[in-house]
């Protein structure tokens, strides 16, 4: 977002007449060659890096602890003399540990360093510093591995003391001392100059017409309650003011996008005339949800337009997305236009394929599947569905990433749909979608997920797409329970199994590796697929994977969908588009591998019928994170409430990949806490390229 410079600079401070921020940071006072250097592992390039370097958390100097009143497990600053300082090392190899002892007057503290023999040459008795950290023991009171910072006499303590203090992110070489007096005085230099963003869409003003509404802080006053807040309330209110510049920039760039798309293209109306969707729907062994009938109003009021659609249908696992998807295709068919659906796998595309031809061939519709094993020679798939005369020139085309080849084309797609599209990138999305556009027209697009995505996430990743919510499950399904074991209630765990299947009633058994891995308490789906055998004998055991050939594959499934195999042993090949409603057990096998979107998909695979099933998830919680994990998938089926403690726990970045999502770095921005502040940039991006509001030149 570009900035706009404003005059009030201090007198007498070092600046540039044109852009202060653009300067590079050895322009600030105090950061010489060796400090730029250092400022540089940083990514602390410019002057503006150097402003908007966040810090990591604060320490409030105003009230420091005092050592005796120390709580164990607490985190606290402390301050006082190095009255002893020193290394032990231990009889019979090499261990060591630098220690530290500081005296405040009311008692000492002991803060020590395992294995830092070199700690020693940066204290000396007489010291005086600050420690930071939780108490790991009161007898004697000791810390760990604290985070220090001398005292000195360089002056400039009003920086450093009785105030509420940053701790920055740092890099070896470069004290927190020395960090915090260059942004002391790169505020003083420059904090003015930091300019509204030239839309100046946030407001920083009171409105007169809405007296009530708060003014956002000003960007200049934001960053010195950042670096400096006068009260720790002050901290958390300029980090949300920057943040959410960030994200109305995120969603300018969204909302054009989107924008320049309906402006640019014309749709092919595919609203359909309801000749196929009345005798589908009358077909159909069961009535639609009322979510169902509601998302394809949405849909059917889109495809009829001659803007292009683009939306995001999410749905739980098991709440009739494929349906949706069916009934979508029917409209674009009715309208004389083709149909692409691309799916992750092999097994989702022949899965959809499978229940498209069920669907579809009693009304002459011909259904192509086309995968990376089932390439065709020229334009069309090698394999077609066995619609008896098809009486429609139009077709439905299903597969794997195989569509996104040059050696696929296909004239007039009217439709686009993508199953589980987290599974995809941008690019392989949008060269799907030019393969169905010519110099005027272009294709409508459906993706779905069952994953549910956060909410913020949502309005980030897909901000770009109108959304769609299937948020009522089919009737007549059993319930799933999920149990939390340790590993050693293994043989209990295969008396149950051996329960349910002797009940005619089938199980998977999911391993997170398909061969040995170094690490020996980690199962491979290879190697135990014997000890299962013996396990479950005399009932049929099949073996899955994704290295198998892809007709061994197709075999095994097909035996494990007409009942012949009683038991699947198999990797998380099958998270997604494998349908059984006779497999009622599903055993999760060193579950604290997985993360909770792919077990919550994992756990889907069952409670596809009318009897009650069974999630089983063996796993050695040695971590608080694998320890959460399991917590929330035990307390929730509800997918919607696992991907929000997903985000919680893993953040953003690690939960969507940035290099796959396009997704940018926040510098203040957090997905899993500031939905508020999403909603709010995506209403004023949305409502300024629309026309609603005038930009504000700065």
């Amino acid at each position: 977002m570009s900035e706009v410079i404003q005059s009030g600079a201090r007198s007498g401070s070092r600046v540039s007449p044109s852009d202060p921020l653009g300067l590079p940071v050895s322009a600030a006072r105090g950061v010489g060659r060796e400090r730029v250097q250092l400022l540089n592992r940083l990514r602390i390039e410019t002057i503006g890096d150097l402003l908007f370097h966040g810090p990591r958390r604060y320490e409030d100097r105003r009230q420091l602890c005092r050592i005796k009143e120390l709580v164990e497990g607490q985190a606290v600053t402390v301050r006082g003399s190095v009255v002893a300082a020193g290394v032990r090392t231990f009889r019979g190899g090499g261990k060591s540990v630098f220690e530290v002892v500081l005296d405040d007057g009311t008692a000492r503290l002991h803060c020590r360093w395992w294995n830092q023999p070199y700690m020693e040459k940066f204290f000396a008795v007489g010291d005086q510093l600050f420690a930071y950290g939780k108490a790991t023991s009161l007898r004697p009171r000791a810390m760990d591995h604290p985070e220090t910072e001398k005292i000195t006499d360089e002056g400039d303590e009003q920086v450093h003391l009785n105030r509420i203090v940053p701790v920055y992110p740092a890099t070896e070489g470069l004290t927190q001392r020395a960090l915090r007096l260059m942004l002391w005085r790169a505020i003083e230099d420059y904090a003015d100059l930091v300019g509204e963003p030239a839309l100046r869409l946030v407001p920083t003003e009171p409105d007169l017409e809405h007296p009530q509404r708060i003014p956002w802080l000003g960007r200049p006053q934001a960053i010195r309650d950042l670096h400096f807040p006068p009260a720790p309330s002050a901290a958390e209110q300029a980090r949300r003011r920057l943040a959410l510049d960030e994200f109305v920039a995120l969603q300018l760039t969204i909302q054009q996008r989107r924008l320049n798309l309906e402006r640019k293209w014309r749709a092919r109306p595919c609203g359909g005339d309801n000749r196929l969707m009345k005798p589908f729907l009358t077909s159909l062994p069961f009535k639609l949800t009322g979510a169902q009938t509601r998302v394809l109003r949405e849909i059917r009021a889109e495809l009829g337009n001659t803007v292009p659609m683009r939306r995001l249908l999410q749905g739980d696992v098991g709440s009739g997305k494929s349906l949706v998807a069916a009934c979508a295709a029917l409209m674009a068919l009715e309208s004389g236009y083709n149909v692409v659906l691309m799916a992750p796998t092999e097994i989702l595309a022949e899965q959809l394929w499978t229940n498209f031809r069920r669907w579809f061939d009693p009304l002459g519709v011909a259904i192509d599947l086309r995968t990376g094993s089932r390439k065709a020679e020229g334009e069309l798939p090698l394999t077609s569905s066995s619609a008896p005369n098809p009486r429609l020139p139009e077709r439905v085309v299903i597969g794997t990433h195989a569509l996104v080849q040059d050696s696929f084309q296909l004239d007039r797609i009217g439709l686009v749909i993508i199953d589980e599209q987290h599974k995809f990138g941008v690019t392989q999305r949008e060269a799907l979608l030019r393969k169905g556009r010519d110099t005027l027209e272009a294709p409508h697009l459906l993706v779905m997920t069952a994953t549910p995505i956060p909410r913020t996430l949502g309005l980030t990743l897909y901000g770009d797409l109108d959304v769609s919510v299937l948020d009522e499950l089919p009737g007549g399904r059993g319930q799933i329970r999920t149990y939390v074991r340790a590993p050693e209630a293994l043989p209990k765990v295969w008396a149950f199994v051996q329960e349910e299947l002797s009940k005619g009633r089938q199980a998977y058994v999911v391993y997170s590796r398909v061969s040995e891995a170094e690490q020996e308490e980690i199962k491979a789906v290879t190697k135990e697929f014997g000890r299962v055998e013996s396990a479950l004998a005399p009932h049929a055991v099949g073996l899955l994977h994704g290295q198998l050939h892809p007709e061994e594959k197709e075999r095994v499934m097909a035996a494990f969908r007409n009942g012949s195999i009683k038991a699947l042993v198999t990797t998380s090949v099958i998270e997604v588009g494998v349908d059984v409603p006779n497999a009622t057990v599903m055993v999760v096998e060193n579950a604290e591998q997985f993360g909770l979107a792919q077990l919550h998909q994992l756990r889907g695979r069952i409670g596809r019928g009318g009897h009650h099933s069974h999630c089983i998830l063996l796993a050695r919680q040695k971590t608080e994170e694998a320890v959460a994990r399991m917590k929330v998938m035990a307390g929730t089926n509800n997918g919607f409430e696992i991907a929000e403690a997903d985000l919680a726990l893993r953040g953003a970045g690690e939960l969507v990949g940035r290099d796959q999502s396009g997704m940018p770095d926040f510098r203040f921005g957090h997905l899993a806490r500031d939905r508020d502040l999403v909603e709010t940039a995506r209403e004023l991006a949305w409502n300024h390229l629309r026309g609603a509001v005038n930009p504000i030149e700065g």
